[in-house]
């Protein structure tokens, strides 16, 4: 394990070491601090007790000996909500896609990827990690930081902060990673309207060229997972088939 600067700081947890070696070297050259871990063990050791440098995202193949990359997700997903998780996966197998969008992480990269994929993933994801930044089709987010009350919106319990960038559900804080935070914004914007999941790619993800359905559709399903009384039978959430997304009515 090597720590390394400036900042942002990134995990990358990789067993194969050439592979570690040489998106480590990518990532250096961009101006990443890195530190690197073999084993999801490790990683969530370092996690625990992280010193210095605070990591602002982590890199994580699925293919790990001893707990695999599934696990980790969900491990790293139960400490924290903001910590942006981009998984590294050797097949473009939709099973093992879609079951690490579900554990958790909020993108992918088929191996062996290039530096400029992996770069601009990192770059994307660490926007959307940045309450301040992001423009949608909706301009949900880049209305999040105005301080006027428009900004608070009661949508029959589920209170959504724009300013503060919050969701309560009768009074209970909901813990959102940012990028479902950042479809939730961009839907209950304009509460009837549909989105497409092209819409919602471009908005939320920022990156259509390289990202595809299955990332909408698994931080729907999370998001879903944390806000509806029922998530089979969504109020807030509802989809168009055929289309994509809208809020409500509730």
């Amino acid at each position: 394990m090597r720590i390394i600067g400036p900042m942002p700081h990134v995990l990358l947890i990789e067993d194969d070491a050439s592979v570690r070696d040489g998106m480590e070297l990518v990532l250096r050259r961009h101006g990443y601090g890195v530190e690197t871990a073999a084993t999801g063990e490790e990683a969530l050791a370092l996690l625990d007790g992280e010193r210095g440098a605070p990591v602002e995202l982590a890199v994580l193949d699925l293919m790990l000996p001893g707990m695999d990359g599934f696990e980790v997700c969900r491990r790293i997903r139960a400490r924290t909500a903001a910590l942006p998780i981009i998984m590294l996966t050797a097949r473009g197998d939709d099973r093992d896609i879609v079951t690490g969008l579900e554990a958790g992480a909020d993108d992918y990269v088929v191996k062996p990827v290039t530096a400029p994929v992996l770069e601009a993933r990192i770059r994307a994801a660490l926007r959307r990690a940045e309450p301040s930044s992001g423009a949608g089709a909706s301009g949900a987010v880049r209305g999040a930081g105005r301080a006027d009350h428009g900004d608070r919106t009661d949508h029959g319990g589920l209170v959504i902060d724009r300013a503060g960038l919050t969701v309560t559900k009768h009074g209970t804080p909901i813990a959102l990673p940012p990028t479902e935070l950042r479809v939730l914004l961009e839907l209950s914007a304009a509460p009837g309207r549909v989105l497409t999941r092209e819409q919602l790619l471009a908005s939320v993800w920022d990156h259509t060229f390289l990202g595809d359905s299955r990332l909408v559709d698994a931080a729907v399903g999370r998001l879903r997972a944390k806000i509806e009384d029922v998530p089979g039978r969504p109020r807030y959430v509802q989809t168009v088939r055929g289309f994509g997304y809208r809020f409500g009515p509730w």
